[in-house]
């Protein structure tokens, strides 16, 4: 059986919400869908162990959840105000009959990087797959109203960030494995109400396609996933009331995605039937043309 696209889930007008960074999912309304009762795993990464930052909510918890499914042992890196949201992830991975292991703190921190890391290793004794999902989003009306710790904070989680995981991670990645960013849209198609934002993903794209050269001889695979407008709680989190209203009206889908529905294209990446994909760029935005 098959279902419209564009009725699967639900459209917009939607209520406007307002949350503070970085917003719970529980709050939101209607609260997205991650998998949880859907998603059907065919062990396409049994044996494996992946960290997943940001996996506490939204598309993270989605990935969680469908990498657990696939056979995967799964640590998750959240903000310490996320654990609630955290807790019902490792519940979910749990009751996938698989290994969770959660990991708080703040990744603005090499320290904290390196941490998790090594916490990781020391639980599940290897690391297969590593997915740099955490981020930060605040908008802005003009550049003068963009406070200096401000933009820095959108490079600190979302470049920073994943730099001092992938360098910790790299010693202990063995030929095989597989390293995802989630980059933006907007790394092609940036808002003017987004600046830092939309900077940032663009400069994690570009990291994904040097990553990508840089690591080919050691037999690793660096991929990253453009999602399109996607509700999590980054949006009544990160955006105006209005715009949190008509979410998703912009792609020709007339909705936004669900974290669901972009959890089949990380599995995809970090599984080994993808052995010769690296450097790619998977868009996922409700037929929005990315170029």
């Amino acid at each position: 059986m098959t279902t419209d696209p564009l009725t699967k889930y639900p459209r917009p007008p939607f209520a406007g919400q307002p949350q503070s960074f970085p917003g719970m999912t529980g709050r939101m309304a209607p609260e997205p869908d991650h998998g949880e009762e859907s998603y059907r795993g065919s062990g396409q990464l049994t044996g494996k162990a992946a960290l997943i930052t940001g996996g506490d909510s939204g598309i993270g918890r989605a990935v969680a959840i469908a990498f657990a499914r696939e056979g995967a042992d799964v640590a998750i890196a959240y903000l310490p105000e996320e654990q609630k949201d955290a807790e019902a992830v490792g519940a979910w991975i749990e009751k996938a009959g698989r290994r969770a292991l959660l990991l708080p703190g703040d990744l603005k921190q090499a320290a904290h990087g390196r941490d998790i890391v090594a916490r990781t290793i020391d639980t599940f004794g290897r690391l297969d797959v590593l997915v740099n999902n955490s981020a930060f989003q605040q908008p802005n009306q003009g550049l003068d109203a963009i406070a200096d710790a401000v933009f820095e904070d959108h490079f600190r989680t979302n470049v920073f960030g994943p730099f001092y995981v992938t360098k910790a991670a790299l010693p202990h990645l063995k030929p095989g494995a597989s390293v995802i960013f989630t980059s933006s849209v907007n790394s092609k198609h940036p808002m003017p109400s987004l600046l830092a934002y939309s900077a940032t993903k663009g400069a994690l794209s570009n990291m994904v396609l040097s990553l990508a050269q840089l690591l080919a001889e050691k037999g690793i695979r660096v991929n990253g996933v453009l999602p399109g407008p996607i509700w999590t709680p980054f949006i009544p989190a990160g955006m105006s009331e209005d715009s949190v209203k008509s979410f998703g009206t912009q792609v020709p889908f007339g909705r936004p995605g669900q974290p669901a529905e972009l959890a089949s294209a990380y599995v995809m990446l970090a599984c080994e039937a993808s052995s010769y994909t690296s450097g790619a760029l998977v868009t996922v935005a409700g037929a929005m043309p990315v170029l």
